[in-house]
């Protein structure tokens, strides 16, 4: 505060508001009108909507904190002006009291002559408003007229070293007796530079908030928009023929990178089951060639024969022939059934074990019929949620696969049947003590139509390890072929499930 009566001597003026002006907050520019096609891209993704969503409820709450500072900030340092002004105003009234108006005359004359420095803003003016004591000029237009005491704002013009300013003041107005006026007030100026300050403060935090967020929204944004349009152009590229095509993954491990994942290994399973479809065609129209073309001979011998026990043999030969073929397009049925997963929407609780010892009732005399050994060992109850006839005809086929191939000339043939319910899934083995499959084939004989060299001598089309492959896949397992030292020992692996109650199956011997 200034000191009382040191710059106060120039004529009062209560002319317009302080002419210092108010600077804009540096915010975005306004686009222009023909912006980039990428931009606008940028402009309509969803990172960057949700970063302007948070960015303007970031910038409305430090609006309102600031605000709200701002506020209790302003209403504090008035409520201190006037309690001061109101301390002065009682001492005064005090004065008046016992002395009358010489001795509030006698007062402020006193406090012109010691020059306090108290800042304080006086006046003492007569009916006509006349200044009789005092450091204002004169009695200020928004006092004249009133009749009743009161608070007062009004503006007056100062000379400081840098030139007249105009100055806010906040002052308590009383009417004396005989129409005297006593004005004692407070210069406020600080308070609206504050104000200021604080609402400049306001406008730049608000402004940078924007431009900075609007800035790394586009920044994110763009990042995003990038690697979107890696995997449009994957798309496009797959779309276009190229299979081997896949998304970039930029190992940040976020959710874009895990899309980016999924994506690849659907891809990887749409180019196996295009690669599949080639190989079938390739196979079938390979492998089915020699046995139609056996069919043909054989039909047309039966047509030249003139023997009817030689055509009755060779007609029962081509339905044996055409039963094989049926099987052989079964079994791709199934693959093609299991691969596509249209057999799961039939998934319903089913128990291994009961299966294995209802299909080892059928092929442990087979076993025996061959001089061989057949044993099972499976608990009372495995169960999982799936398919029983599939499960059924892999448990089938790997049996047949053992039938056929586990015999070894040199011992005596053992096939055993075994199911195992551990913490996480449901394993069905079946093992022999056979040749078994060498380490490097055992991947590859999963595949349709794929025979070692060894069993092309005997009845079979290549698809039973690929069927149970592909139902172990539809029930989310695999198929392990492992080595049974010595023979095979294949190993359906399927995800365990708990029963009604939630209690995991028993895993007995």
């Amino acid at each position: 505060m200034n000191e009382a009566g040191g710059i106060y001597k120039t004529g009062y003026d209560a002319g317009s508001a302080s002419e210092a002006g108010t600077p804009k907050a540096a915010f975005p520019g306004a686009r222009e009108s023909a912006r980039p096609r990428r931009l606008l891209r940028i402009l309509r993704t969803s990172t960057f909507r949700l970063v302007a969503l948070y960015l303007f409820v970031f910038a409305l709450s430090v609006g309102a904190v600031l605000g709200y500072t701002y506020w209790q900030a302003q209403r504090l340092l008035h409520v201190q002006v006037e309690q001061t002004i109101a301390a002065d105003v009682r001492g005064i009234a005090e004065q008046y009291a016992i002395n009358g108006l010489p001795g509030v005359m006698a007062v402020l004359r006193a406090r012109m002559q010691n020059r306090t420095p108290t800042g304080g803003l006086y006046l003492l003016a007569d009916p006509q408003g006349k200044p009789l004591a005092g450091n204002l000029p004169r009695l200020p237009e928004e006092v004249r007229g009133i009749d009743q005491s009161g608070w007062v704002d009004f503006l007056i013009r100062v000379s400081t070293p840098a030139g007249p300013r105009t100055r806010h003041v906040r002052a308590y107005y009383i009417r004396l007796g005989e129409g005297y006026h006593l004005l004692i007030g407070r210069d406020i100026e600080q308070l609206f530079q504050f104000g200021r300050i604080i609402r400049n403060l306001l406008f730049w935090v608000l402004g940078l908030t924007v431009l900075l967020g609007v800035g790394g929204g586009l920044v994110l944004s763009r990042n995003f928009l990038r690697r979107i349009d890696g995997i449009t152009a994957t798309v496009r590229s797959i779309r276009a023929g190229r299979l081997a095509r896949r998304v970039p993954v930029e190992g940040s491990g976020d959710e874009l990178d895990r899309l980016a994942e999924s994506l690849n290994d659907m891809l990887d399973q749409i180019e196996r089951l295009m690669q599949g479809m080639r190989e079938v065609s390739s196979n079938i129209a390979h492998d089915l060639k020699t046995p139609l073309t056996r069919l043909k001979a054989q039909a047309e011998d039966a047509l030249r024969a003139g023997d009817e026990t030689h055509r009755r043999a060779a007609l029962e030969s081509t339905i044996a022939q055409a039963d094989e073929l049926l099987r052989t397009f079964n079994s791709l049925l199934l693959i093609a059934r299991a691969e596509a997963g249209q057999a799961r929407a039939g998934f319903s609780e089913v128990d291994v074990a009961e299966v294995a010892r209802e299909i080892a009732e059928l092929y442990e005399p087979l076993v025996e019929e061959r001089g061989g050994r057949f044993s099972l060992d499976v608990p009372e109850r495995a169960r999982i949620t799936g398919d029983r006839q599939l499960i059924a005809q892999a448990l089938v086929n790997l049996l047949d696969n053992a039938l056929k191939y586990g015999k070894h000339p040199e011992r005596t043939l053992e096939i055993n049947v075994s199911v195992r319910a551990g913490p996480d899934t449901v394993e069905l083995v079946v093992a022999d003590n056979g040749p078994g499959v060498p380490e490097e084939m055992r991947e590859k004989v999963k595949e349709r139509f794929v025979r070692l060299d060894k069993a092309r001598s005997k009845p079979g089309s290549g698809l039973g390890l690929s069927l149970v492959a592909s139902i172990a896949r539809l029930h989310g397992g695999e198929l392990v072929l492992d080595d049974n030292q010595p023979g095979l020992r294949a190993v359906l692996k399927l995800p365990e499930r708990q029963n009604g109650e939630g209690e995991k199956h028993a895993t007995a011997a």
